[in-house]
């Protein structure tokens, strides 16, 4: 018997689609289905309410069903972005990418639906007895022209948004990237003249958007493979004609000359150095076909060095990518029930990409994109598709142009459906509003311990940007300029203010003020010096002590007790009634916020510790807008083990009994009684908890840290803190693993001038 042959080894590529199940999207049920009660209301008879009432009232039906947030990704496989005519089967692959593109950036649902037919009109007339399903239409890899008559004559017949987004996705971001380009150099659309290679159903939609942004008709020369489209040539399409120039053939280097922006759609090395050399100064090249564009940015560079340049391909800079605009074009259209997408409606999407990239850039899309430069300008011309604020700028205007212009059917507040949005991106945007609020009616100085951090320069600018508090940044003002200029933030020093620790002239006040501190304490002047020149954490709290400053924050990097010694010795030597009471942690999970206490400050609290850290837990959980809902936990549970955590937790108890208070409280009991109330019932149904708990005492810090980073890493969870109470919100004390945003979050808190939710 022959040996048999070895399979060829498969690509990671291909094993990605494979593994660990085929394809790469799943359909899962949003509703329980674990007792016949469900099954009567999923299915009969209770799903016949829901159609009846779809039947009397249809707009019911993005109430009852998942219509309004379904839309449909159709192709027939015929022009496949670097694959060409594949066919339908062939296609779904990247039909199937498509979808999973649409939930990632925009939480939309979608469907791939791959049709084997060729005609366009009958193609127009399947996707058109889709509506019932879809509450819109994504059209893709259909070739042209059979693409401008399917949408046509879909558009026509349907009264939900149809979008080929080949053509208008791809025609958005060049319009957002152009309007920036445009920027740079100095230049306008009105005066500019473009030369464009590819009448394809992408290259006729940037030209037919151009128009629309400013530029003349008449300044627009477009080529095929067969030269200069003019008048009478023949061998073209109504869409190639209505661009047409002239009555005799040309060459693309006959008609370059002078040109202030190539737009190419076409095919690998159509755009020469030599045809670069012919065009106006700071020229603008977008070569964007895939994979090899027309011209590679090194060689339009080496004659013309002073090139703005964009290409279709991720490995270099200006990627002009459709994820830009499809997700949230479709998430504005869909939330408002738009009929249509309209003109008003791409260019509100053209003008919130083309503004985004002009802003600073966010810490999350730096964070995605390390050691990439991400400032505005010639290399940076339009966002990143991973900066999370895309959601809320794009999808809020192209919501606005809709009502605007009449094609909506529901009304909306767009500045609140726009924080809805940015709460749906960014965890902590909704739960931190009243803190944020708060910290906006008094303006305090807000010292950072570790100033040079990429981290807290972000903070520092958003903090300017979006606070009333002023950073002061401890560090080496070369050091911090340098970084920021790194980072591609607009703030420098004199922005903010800056402690020097190797050359400050409050140096000599700040080393006698730490020595009348702790001269009782073992510290001589020469190490009051020393920590004074090094020490950040004690600079930072020196500082606060002396009133320069309102609060500090500090833990960037190291350990957490090292930070909170200077920050008790300094401070709490200022004021008798600071101490620290607990550290808590608000985790941001699917269903809400949880707090958890104490993670960081006690190891094994005293009773009177548990005591005082549930007080000034309830305290901290208002600030948040939720009611307090107090568990303390523990093995044992209402008096069944005399185990130490049993003991400490019933001790607490007694301790929050013997005075009336204003929030509830229970214990000591297990996680999975305090977070069930069928458990509650069966195992104490006298208990005060009435609703689940919303906040989980603990009784060791292991265990309280242990859960923290379980829920952080394990289910999610997104924290807010740790918040250090009892200190008068005079200090906070974050972790090394905190981001930009958790800093702000963190400033935020600190920047609320209520003592009492120290």
């Amino acid at each position: 018997m022959a040996e048999q042959e070895k399979p060829a080894k498969e690509s990671p590529a291909l094993a990605y689609h494979r593994l660990p199940k085929p394809g790469k999207l799943e359909i899962r049920a949003t509703k329980p289905l674990a007792n016949g009660r469900d099954l009567a209301r999923a299915y009969s008879p209770g799903v016949a309410e829901a159609s009846t009432a779809i039947h009397d009232d249809p707009s019911k039906a993005s109430d009852y069903t998942a219509r309004g947030n379904l839309v449909a990704v159709v192709s027939n496989g015929s022009a496949v972005l670097g694959l060409g005519n594949i066919g339908a089967l062939a296609s779904k692959p990247v039909m199937e990418g498509k979808a999973v593109l649409f939930k990632k950036f925009a939480n939309i649902d979608c469907f791939d639906i791959e049709v084997d037919e060729t005609d366009p009109e009958k193609l127009a007339d399947i996707v058109c007895a889709l509506e019932p399903t879809f509450g819109a239409i994504n059209l893709e890899d259909i070739k042209a022209p059979d693409c401008f008559i399917v949408e046509k004559l879909c558009r026509e017949r349907m009264n939900i948004p149809v979008f080929h987004d080949d053509q208008h996705g791809t025609a958005i971001v060049v319009g957002a990237a152009a309007t920036n380009a445009l920027r740079v150099a100095g230049k306008r659309f009105e005066d500019i003249k473009i030369v464009s290679t590819g009448g394809g159903a992408a290259g006729i939609a940037c030209l037919d958007m151009l128009l629309k942004l400013g530029v003349k008709r008449e300044n627009v020369w477009l080529c095929d493979i067969d030269g200069l489209v003019y008048e009478g040539r023949g061998n073209s399409t109504p869409q190639k004609d209505a661009y047409a120039q002239g009555k005799s053939a040309a060459t693309l280097g006959d008609v370059i000359e002078g040109a202030d922006l190539f737009l190419g759609l076409s095919g690998p090395g159509v755009l020469k150095p030599e045809h670069v050399e012919k065009m106006a100064t700071c020229p603008i090249i977008f070569a964007l076909a895939n994979p090899t564009p027309e011209i590679l940015p090194e060689d339009a560079r080496a004659v013309a060095s002073d090139a703005i340049i964009a290409t279709g391909r991720s490995d270099f800079p200006n990627q002009v990518n459709n994820v830009l605009c499809f997700p949230f074009i479709f998430r504005g259209a869909l939330d408002v029930g738009a009929t249509e997408i309209n003109d008003a409606m791409k260019i509100a999407c053209i003008e919130g990409i083309a503004a985004l990239a002009r802003a600073t850039t966010s810490a999350e899309a730096a964070a995605a994109y390390k050691g990439e430069q991400l400032s505005f300008g010639a290399d940076y011309l339009i966002p990143k598709p991973f900066d999370p604020r895309l959601m809320g700028v794009v999808a809020s205007a192209v919501a606005g142009a809709a009502i605007g212009t009449g094609v909506a059917t529901k009304e909306m507040d767009v500045e609140a459906y726009k924080d809805r949005l940015d709460g749906s991106v960014f965890r902590s945007a909704l739960i931190m509003r009243p803190v944020f609020e708060a910290a906006s009616t008094a303006a305090r100085k807000v010292v950072f311990a570790e100033g040079e951090d990429e981290r807290v320069l972000r903070c520092a600018q958003a903090t300017l940007e979006d606070l009333s508090e002023f950073p002061i940044l401890i560090g080496r003002p070369d050091v911090i300029e340098a970084r920021c200029e790194r980072a591609g933030l607009k703030i420098r020093p004199g922005d903010f203010d800056v402690v020097n620790p190797n050359d400050d002239p409050r140096y000599r006040d700040y080393w006698n003020t730490y020595h009348g501190l702790m001269a009782r304490r073992g510290v001589t002047p020469d190490i009051a010096r020393a920590i004074m020149r090094t020490n950040s954490t004690a600079i930072a709290s020196v500082m606060v002590a002396r009133e320069e400053a309102d609060s500090l924050i500090c833990g960037t990097f190291g350990q957490y007790h090292w930070h909170l010694r200077y920050v008790t010795e300094v401070l709490s030597g200022t004021a008798e009634e600071l101490h620290p009471i607990g550290a808590l942690s608000m985790m941001i999970l699917e269903d809400g916020p949880l707090f958890l206490a104490d993670t960081h400050v006690h190891d094994q609290p005293t009773p009177e510790q548990i005591a005082e850290t549930t007080i000034a837990a309830a305290r901290h959980v208002r600030r948040f807008g939720v009611e307090p809902q107090i568990a303390l936990l523990s093995r044992s549970q209402f008096g069944d083990q005399d185990c130490g955590t049993g003991r400490t937790m019933r001790g607490a108890m007694e301790i929050l009994d013997s005075a009336p208070r204003d929030f509830v409280y229970e214990g000591e009991m297990h996680a999975a009684t305090a977070l069930n109330a069928d458990n509650r019932q069966r195992i104490f149904p006298g208990s005060r908890l009435q609703q689940d708990a919303n906040v989980l005492i603990f009784g060791m810090a292991d265990a309280a840290s242990g859960v923290r980073n379980i829920l952080k890493y394990k289910a999610n969870g997104l924290e807010v803190g740790p918040i250090l109470m009892g200190m008068g919100n005079r200090a906070h004390i974050v972790t090394p693993t905190i981001t930009a945003r958790g800093l702000l979050n963190m400033t935020a808190l600190a920047g609320t001038p209520v003592a009492q939710y120290g």
